[in-house]
């Protein structure tokens, strides 16, 4: 395959990404800057990142009497969608493991 800026034959990497356990194909100039990402790879590594679930650390830090508060995250709260005032659910499946249904 031919880098379509230099015409230089392109190399085939394997590239690790970020959050994902299979890795995408690229096409690099080993000449110029150009690069290109197989679609296929790219499309499976996209849908695999898609379905890993959110994990971000929060901290427990409201104390009043005997109630503790969990404050989330406004980019938790933007991508829910969620609103001041609105009901959640929560349930204790087990002893490390909280779980809030959106009302």
């Amino acid at each position: 395959m031919k880098c379509p800026e230099c015409k230089a034959e392109l190399k085939e990497v394997r590239v690790k990404v970020h959050g994902a356990k299979q890795q995408v194909t690229s096409h690099q100039c080993p000449r110029c800057e150009y690069f290109a990402f197989e679609p296929e790879s790219a499309t499976q590594v996209l849908q695999e990142l898609r379905e890993t679930p959110l994990r971000i650390e929060q901290r427990i830090i409201k104390l009043s009497g005997e109630r503790l508060g969990l404050y989330l995250s406004k980019h938790i709260v933007q991508s829910l969608g969620l609103k001041k005032g609105e009901s959640v659910y929560l349930s204790v499946p087990d002893k490390r493991h909280i779980l809030i249904e959106l009302g």
